[in-house]
């Protein structure tokens, strides 16, 4: 159920058929939206489309519905299925289900999950342990590991609120969970209930085992500790420290600071020795997308940080950039509305930017008027149609010593993107043109 182009609505059905399963693939989009991943599956005689729209007779008299991310799980069809008792899986869950003797690190958050994920998959590589990494990253799925690990290995799986309810519906939580924060985001999925969207992250610890390590990133605030405490009053918490000042960290801010510590702090839980953590802390650059740096023209650095999708994340990459006394940025963002409170970014960027180019979309519009206020405060506002456009008018504006930061602060779907990563990819090639 559930289909998409990022990579996962392929990868999940064509396993499976190669497995030998009867699959039925179907999805609200048309064959014609859903062009290139039909492409990669219409090689398999065991796999039927049914799109355009979902089908009663497709939910029942089926072994397993397998659900996609995203799909809200009230949904008629799945409320059909497990009225006729059928099992609603989702591809991490159902993995972790069949997989017991594989330890797994589980890693969520509204934001840090990704760099959190890939530092500890670096630490536990650069040792040489046999591990594999997976979840909410794009072009892969965990099923196909399924045939690769053995008993002992480990798997580090970053989890969206979205996949996070397969583990709720399975009862099941995985031996080391890592929260990093929580803050408000998909309040257009979560229908504006935060509550809604903590339940779902919570389904990270809810499940876990006395022998099963929870790690709180230093930043969860105290009112979500308490709401922790309550739904699991025995769980054991390890206890987060500061990342010691004699290491060189080369990925910049203050927010990966509480990421790294994090990542530190599964990995001790796993009985990695500390100079080992230490070796691959200090060696690892980054992630792609997060305040990543990509070149230098004319004496202007450029950063991508196409990934942060929530005014908290602009902010944390303002401050990460950001020098006060020059006002040193020129900020690019923009995009679809997930009905965020935009108003501490708009009081952040004068501190931060003497220029800022909005991306005009359904979102952007929503605080337009606002940000052209600022150039009371000396910023100059721009506002642009489509990212090229956006781009050229940031390299035509930025002066030598000023670093363009593109750090949308909102959701890639709209009429530009396929989706985030779509996003990404158009903003790499975008910059590697420019001269």
């Amino acid at each position: 159920m559930g289909l998409g182009l990022i990579g996962k609505g392929a990868i999940n059905p064509a396993f499976l058929a190669e497995c030998g399963a009867e699959v039925i693939a179907t999805d609200l989009k048309t064959e014609e939206e859903l062009r290139p991943t039909v492409e990669k599956l219409k090689k398999f005689p065991n796999i039927k489309f049914s799109l355009g729209g979902h089908k009663l007779e497709d939910f029942e008299n089926v072994d397993m519905i397998l659900k996609n991310q995203g799909i809200p799980d009230n949904s008629p069809f799945l409320l059909h299925a497990r009225e006729k008792g059928i099992p609603v899986e989702m591809d991490e869950s159902l993995f972790a289900k069949l997989m017991p003797e594989v330890t797994i690190v589980g890693v969520t958050g509204t934001r840090g999950k990704s760099t959190t994920t890939n530092l500890i998959y670096h630490i536990l590589k650069g040792i040489s342990r046999r591990v594999f990494i997976a979840g909410n990253l794009p072009g892969t799925s965990i099923m196909p590991l399924l045939g690769e690990v053995d008993k002992g290995d480990i798997i580090v799986v970053e989890l969206s609120s979205w996949q996070l309810q397969g583990f709720g519906e399975s009862s099941i939580s995985p031996h080391i969970a890592v929260f990093t924060n929580f803050m408000p985001d998909h309040l257009n999925y979560y229908k504006n209930d935060l509550d809604a969207y903590f339940n779902d992250k919570a389904n990270i610890f809810k499940y876990q085992k006395s022998e099963d390590t929870l790690v709180l990133g230093e930043s969860l605030i105290q009112g979500s500790r308490l709401k922790i405490q309550e739904i699991k009053s025995d769980i054991k918490i390890a206890k987060v420290e500061s990342v010691p000042e004699d290491w060189k960290i080369q990925i910049p801010g203050e927010h990966n600071k509480v990421n790294i510590a994090c990542a530190i702090e599964a990995c001790r839980a796993l009985g990695i020795l500390d100079e080992d953590i230490k070796k691959g802390v200090e060696t690892f650059s980054g992630v792609e997308g997060r305040l990543q740096f990509v070149k230098e023209v004319n004496g202007v650095k450029t950063y991508n940080d196409n990934n942060s999708t929530t005014p908290e994340a602009t902010i944390a990459a303002l401050r990460a950039l950001g020098d006060v006394s020059k006002k040193n940025i020129v900020l690019i963002f923009g995009g679809d509305d997930k009905k965020l409170d935009m108003s501490r970014l708009v009081e952040e960027i004068p501190k931060w930017c003497s220029k800022v180019v909005m991306f005009k979309e359904r979102g952007t519009d929503t605080i337009r008027d606002k940000v052209f206020e600022l150039e009371k405060d000396g910023v100059k506002v721009y506002e642009e149609e489509g990212l090229e456009s956006t781009m050229a008018r940031a390299h035509e504006v930025a002066e030598s010593g000023e670093t363009i930061l593109y750090s949308p602060a909102f959701s890639s779907f709209g009429k530009y993107f396929k989706n985030e990563y779509d996003r990404g990819d158009q903003f790499t090639k975008i910059v590697d043109g420019l001269k």
